[in-house]
């Protein structure tokens, strides 16, 4: 791949980092790892927020800013759905938890070691 493609997916290698263009695993952008596929790039703030939009009423538990790598954030939120004792999904750098888990996740990501906002109302 020429360094100018900007591919982002490779049916081969899949996702691609755009700076490099190299697979995500082997990305030589020494600013950019651990923060592919959605990675953090604001401030350093974990936020953990609520959410409904086009789930047909059934709140989520939405956590964003989570600065860790793809794989690193898939075992973060298995951990943080175990704690919860739901179910719930990791995509594109956002963890989801089924149901209001808000005050239990802050209290947990603070233990952590992070700077955690409670995000929406």
């Amino acid at each position: 791949m020429s360094p100018s493609s900007g591919s982002v997916y490779s049916t081969l290698y899949g996702a691609m980092c755009p700076r490099c263009d190299q697979p995500v695993a082997r990305c030589t952008c020494p600013s950019r790892r651990g923060t592919h596929a959605g990675g953090p790039g604001g401030d350093g703030v974990v936020r953990v927020g609520r959410q409904t939009q086009g789930r047909k009423g059934k709140g989520v538990t939405v956590i964003t800013g989570v600065p860790l790598a793809t794989d690193e954030l898939a075992k973060l939120g298995k951990e943080l759905k175990q704690k919860c004792g739901s179910g719930g999904t990791v995509k594109d750098g956002v963890i989801e938890i089924q149901g209001d888990h808000r005050d239990r996740l802050v209290k947990e990501l603070q233990t952590r070691g992070w700077t955690v906002k409670r995000s929406g109302g």
